[in-house]
């Protein structure tokens, strides 16, 4: 799935859509460069869930969990960029909670895989000179975001979610 989001708000209400459709176990990996919106769709995704606390980019935290404020998954919301090598990613033991809430990792390609077989990846690209070089920071540029699914349950939440954005269009 291909989409041009053109403003933060945009950004946050796909976001929101997307969370709507989580479910215990889900796995989102983000993808972009510095500024490109990760936490601001991961902020949405919050929202779509119902879940507790706000979502700030990560800096010092690397896991920080989200509690559900009624009967949906927590969202587990993961700062890969300051993780190098998989054995760093063993030691958040991600994988213990996994099964029990939906986890959205920034900055996941290629570190987080393992996590799930099926699993969302969101890639997030701006263009050059865009935003402000703070992740949770917009700028004035349109987003060109892809969607991948690996797997059949991955597979559903797009199709769920392009009807979802098909029906918010109209």
């Amino acid at each position: 799935m291909d989409i041009t989001i053109r403003e933060a708000d945009g950004m946050r209400e796909f976001g929101a859509r997307l969370g709507a459709l989580l479910l215990e176990g889900d796995l989102v990996v983000l993808d972009g460069p510095l500024g490109a919106g990760k936490t601001t769709l991961t902020q949405g995704i919050a929202e779509g869930m119902g879940v507790r606390g706000r979502v700030t980019s990560p800096t010092f935290t690397i896991a920080r969990v989200h509690p559900a404020l009624g009967a949906g998954p927590d969202l587990v919301h993961v700062d890969a960029y300051r993780i190098g090598a998989l054995e760093e990613v063993d030691a958040l033991d991600l994988d213990a909670s996994a099964d029990t809430s939906a986890t959205v990792v920034e900055w996941g390609a290629g570190k987080v895989e393992a996590l799930a077989p099926d699993r969302l990846t969101v890639r997030i690209a701006r263009p050059e000179g865009g935003g402000q070089g703070a992740d949770d920071l917009f700028g004035d540029s349109p987003r060109d975001v892809s969607v991948s699914a690996s797997g059949p349950r991955s597979r559903s939440i797009v199709e769920s979610l392009r009807a979802a954005v098909s029906e918010g269009d109209e």
